[in-house]
């Protein structure tokens, strides 16, 4: 009887340990399976912040060739209305000269008149070029543009 009792003992033992083994299997694919879930996940998460650090980027390096763009461009109007400004003064001291060496007050009329007349047709002029400066920065500013 012992021994019967003994082979019963052991085949119950054999029996939770076929059962603690197969749950100790069941565990660790479990376990391992979350792992891998987990480190996909991480995966996934690390190229999306990626690929966003990467938009991000390439949206800087877009806004700071705007912003040298738009500088440039900024210079590029001052520059010209400097250069009108000189032009401007310098035709404003030719017609004083020409009015200082006329002989009668019908002489220095005409010099006036000529000056105003030529000066009102140079307005126009520096008004068109500014004016289509402006445009093309415009353009320019909003991806239309053909310059660079």
């Amino acid at each position: 009887m012992a021994k019967k009792v003994k082979d019963a003992i052991d085949k119950q033992a054999k029996r939770a340990k076929d059962a603690t083994d197969k749950a100790a299997e069941r565990a660790k694919d479990a376990t391992d399976r979350a792992a891998q879930a987990t480190k996909d996940a991480t995966d996934r998460a690390a190229a999306g912040a990626k690929s966003a650090a990467d938009r991000v980027e390439g949206i800087g390096e877009g806004l700071r060739a705007s912003g040298e763009k738009i500088a440039k461009q900024g210079s590029s109007v001052g520059l010209k209305m400097i250069e009108q400004a000189e032009r401007n003064s310098h035709e404003a001291f030719a017609a004083m000269r020409k009015a200082a060496g006329a002989k009668n007050p019908a002489e220095v009329a005409k010099i006036q008149g000529d000056y105003l007349r030529e000066q009102g047709a140079r307005s126009l002029a520096h008004a068109r070029e500014i004016g289509e400066l402006i445009m093309q920065f415009g353009k320019d500013a909003m991806g239309g543009g053909k310059k660079g």
